[in-house]
């Protein structure tokens, strides 16, 4: 990994706040600067990255999990793999075992503890990963198969496989659950995108929650800030949370980015303001 490289998560309480359109203007911003950038689409339930950076793909690669098999062969149907289970992916019946792919977190516990050596692994195909180029910006997009319950895999995978980079953008998937901490965990600053609402204002507390949790430092932009209350300000004074950015409403930047337009270009002040939040960060970073 380079020295002094620098892993920067952007993450939202809720959807809709502007996290992606944050996120990749960050990561288009920083390769015009001349610095080599990664942008990881870990929002892998609904990645649109590629919408505003446009990649050309040059490969994509399948996603594979380990799930059960049991050999009725050698089986006795004594139901000690039902019993570690505790995700009752597996089901022990008279003369039958039932396996539940989509219940599996593949720990290989029934693996393990079957007397009779009658389980196996099998791979079982989840996501994919698309990798390729956009806007100078190298872009690793993770998708999940339609039906599928479980995101961490896919994005376990990509982290991964993360290149090395100058900066690399780890766009989160909304909300604080399972994926998000998979996504934000062991990164060097998570940015938290909100919106003036007391909805907004619900949701930050509970992703400051989880970043606190997790011991991460992190600061936060208020996406169109004009629009709503000061609530969220108030907070963030109050919780000593350093307010990062505050982006006003722009309605030539709202059409742009309804047709998958990057908007740096249109507004200088964001670009300013976005590599000033870089530099903060960075100088963070390197006091920590």
């Amino acid at each position: 990994m380079k020295a002094n490289a620098l892993h920067i998560a952007v993450a939202s309480g809720k959807g809709g706040t502007g996290k992606t359109t944050l996120a990749t203007c960050l990561a288009a911003v920083l390769a015009k600067r001349g610095k080599s950038v990664a942008y990881l689409d870990c929002d892998v339930e609904e990645p649109n990255g590629h919408i505003f950076l446009k990649p050309q793909i040059s490969k994509t690669t399948e996603v594979e999990v380990l799930i059960p098999k049991v050999d009725l062969d050698k089986c006795t149907f004594c139901g000690e793999c039902a019993k570690i289970c505790e995700f009752n992916a597996i089901a022990v019946l008279l003369d039958k075992v039932m396996v539940f792919p989509s219940l599996c977190h593949s720990c290989g516990g029934c693996f393990h503890i079957c007397p009779e050596r009658a389980i196996t692994e099998i791979p079982r195909p989840i996501g994919t990963i698309a990798d390729g180029i956009g806007m100078g910006v190298r872009f690793i997009e993770g998708r999940l198969n339609i039906g599928e319950a479980m995101a961490p895999p896919v994005t376990t995978r990509i982290k991964h496989n993360m290149p090395d980079m100058d900066v690399t953008i780890i766009d989160a998937p909304p909300g604080t659950s399972c994926p998000v901490i998979e996504a934000v965990r062991d990164t060097d600053f998570v940015v938290l995108v909100t919106e003036p609402t007391p909805f907004g204002l619900n949701d930050l507390q509970l992703a400051v929650g989880m970043v606190r949790s997790l011991q991460l430092p992190f600061g936060v932009v208020i996406n169109r800030s004009d629009l709503g209350d000061d609530r969220v300000v108030k907070y963030c004074a109050d919780e000593k949370v350093d307010v990062m950015m505050q982006i006003p409403f722009n309605r030539a930047l709202a059409e742009s980015y309804a047709v998958g337009k990057m908007i740096d270009g249109l507004a200088p002040e964001l670009t300013d303001d976005l590599t000033h939040m870089y530099d903060t960060i960075e100088s963070r970073v390197a006091h920590d």
